[in-house]
């Protein structure tokens, strides 16, 4: 399993919405419930995130790849999850 880094802000709507499909998905297709996602929020650990190269949250990053940057989908979660299994 790859590893998954999701950077975040606590009041950005489309983060909650990410984090909402996260769980969704994993509910909705068991297999994925075994994808950890490390979460990151900018705010409160601004080191870790001035190490990345990205310019809008939600982001996320699959085995130190950035797959996905700013406004998310449902079927887009899913297959950054997939992608982590492979």
């Amino acid at each position: 399993m790859k590893p998954v880094k999701l950077f975040y802000l606590k009041n950005c709507p489309f983060c909650r919405k990410a984090l909402r499909y996260i769980d969704e998905a994993k509910a909705a297709h068991p297999e994925l419930a075994a994808v950890g996602i490390e979460l990151i929020e900018e705010s409160e650990q601004p080191a870790v995130a001035d190490g990345y190269d990205y310019y809008y949250v939600p982001t996320f990053y699959v085995d130190g790849v950035k797959v996905h940057e700013g406004g998310i989908y449902p079927d887009e979660v899913e297959a950054i999850l997939r992608k982590a299994m492979k």
